[in-house]
């Protein structure tokens, strides 16, 4: 039935195409159900084979079986293989809340790469190449834009006019809510692809890492559909709080992997590698900044000395500084501050890029100097990879950042859910990534929600971390392109369960 239905949209896709062109009837909607097929081949780890890339839409149904939006997806299947059934798919989002889908696919898990330099910056002419060490070797990927990201679109309802922005805020625009329809959407996209006997796994990226979270615990208990893995790119804190003392206190691992890189370290710290560093800077904060903090004004004289002096140490940033912001340095005045003397600002995202503002005077930089770098290669190249590689055409606007706001954040349960999906399904597996350089969401706050996300220990073996030396996303730098997809690897492959493995404590 299903392959029918593909070949109907095909053939509709070729009939009414000209009809619109000839008529130039200007319509600016995206299709409600609609796929293109394309068949390409590429080599992964030396091994080359054939894959297909089905591009498409695929609709958002109301409780009464109405489309009320459309999500824009792109399908990679691995050609040769025989038994599906076996095959893992990989389920990948991005985050925002409002962000396509548009970076892990051509700069990170898929099959084609973004064409920029060994430490990620833009190269002309824009476009992609071969991504050698994509893991669709390994599984199947599904790239998934939630409403209002890329070509992905909220419908006009049965009268035919469009919902409120209130009514749409309530049907797609929250935590909640976005883990509700997604979960809906995603069973439907199973189903149609017979992909139920396979093993499963999400992956999210920033917020798509709050996303993916809470769509674990939901596909179980509002799907019935079990998991093997979650992975977790550059999290979020998923509700799990760090407030106060401990969201100061995470600040300073980053800080000090920044510090390194732009060599603003004492000479004693700077010549050891980054992994020796962060460790002493880890142990720091755990055992005296955080317990100083908590302190606050009723450090003695002598206590407050020393963490002013060892603050500074693991910072880059000098002794005043860090008295002046009475130890609390906030990220904007980091950024701002570390290479003043320079006239350049670091990345927010990734604290590698530098920036110049209008004056080197003020706490905060101008601008981001990593996004707009991103955005540099990544809008080129994403609207030529759609219509020239994957033959999907339309006038509808690639939405890179699309308008999701105002996002409705009650609730945010993800982390718990999270650990209830776990505890429900001794299968699922989690695994955090991030780079040592992320401002945004740093790695020492991703280490901690991952020591807080199971309070009772019992589940510790099935969490694991991996820390890459670049930023928010850390596979733009080509070392890390391949380890981190080496890592997403081993990590599927180490998560597929045995034949007579039951599902049991």
């Amino acid at each position: 039935m299903f392959k029918k239905t593909l070949l109907t949209s095909l053939i509709l896709t070729v009939l009414v195409a000209p009809a619109i062109a000839e008529e130039k009837v200007v319509n600016r909607q995206i299709p409600v159900d609609q796929v293109v097929m394309t068949k390409h081949d590429t080599e992964i780890n030396g091994v080359s084979f054939s894959y297909t890339a089905e591009t498409g839409t695929q609709p958002v149904w109301d409780d009464e079986g109405n489309p009320v939006a459309t999500l824009f997806y792109t399908y990679y299947q691995r050609s040769d293989v025989k038994d599906r059934a076996k095959r893992p798919l990989l389920i990948s989002f991005n985050g925002g809340p409002g962000s396509a889908s548009v970076w892990m696919q051509i700069a990170y898990t898929g099959p084609q790469a973004i064409n920029i330099d060994a430490e990620g910056y833009p190269l002309q002419p824009y476009g992609t190449k071969s991504n050698p060490y994509s893991v669709l070797d390994t599984a199947d990927i599904v790239f998934v834009n939630p409403v209002n990201t890329a070509y992905s679109r909220v419908l006009p309802n049965k009268e035919g006019k469009m919902p409120s922005r209130e009514e749409q805020g309530k049907m797609f625009f929250g935590v909640n809510e976005d883990v509700k329809y997604l979960a809906e959407w995603i069973e439907n996209f199973v189903t149609r692809h017979e992909r139920w006997p396979s093993p499963k796994y999400l992956i999210g990226e920033s917020y798509g890492t709050t996303r993916v979270s809470g769509l674990a615990l939901e596909l179980q208990e509002r799907q019935w559909m079990y998991l093997n893995g979650v992975v977790l790119v550059s999290p979020t804190e998923l509700g799990i709080k760090r407030e106060g003392p401990v969201d100061v206190a995470n600040r300073l691992p980053y800080y000090a992997a920044t510090a390194w890189y732009h060599k603003k370290l004492p000479a004693e710290l700077q010549q050891q590698d980054l992994p020796q560093v962060l460790a002493q800077a880890e142990e720091f904060t755990l055992n005296e900044y955080l317990p100083a903090l908590a302190r606050g004004a009723f450090l003695s004289p002598e206590q407050r000395a020393h963490i002013i002096e060892k603050v500074a140490y693991f910072s880059g940033l000098s002794q005043t500084s860090v008295a002046q912001n009475n130890l609390d340095i906030p990220t904007d005045f980091f950024w701002k501050e570390l290479l003043r003397d320079k006239g350049l600002t670091v990345g927010r995202l990734d604290s590698r890029y530098v920036g110049i503002d209008k004056k080197d005077a003020g706490v905060s930089p101008d601008y981001n100097a990593e996004l707009t770098s991103w955005l540099h290669s990544f809008t080129p190249a994403i609207n030529h990879y759609l219509r020239t590689e994957l033959n999907y055409k339309t006038d509808v606007k690639y939405n890179m950042f699309g308008p999701v706001h105002p996002w409705n954040r009650d609730g945010d349960q993800t982390g718990e859910n999270l650990r209830q999906a776990m505890a429900e399904n001794p299968y699922l597996h989690v695994m955090f990534q991030s780079g040592y350089f992320d401002g945004a969401t740093n790695y020492f706050d991703a280490k901690y929600s991952m020591w807080q996300l199971d309070p009772s220990g019992k589940m510790k073996e099935r969490l694991s971390f991996k820390g890459y030396r670049s930023g928010h996303m850390m596979y733009l730098r080509h070392e890390d392109l391949k380890s981190s997809n080496d890592d997403l690897r081993e990590f599927i492959k180490r998560t597929l369960v045995k034949p007579d493995q039951a599902a049991k404590y």
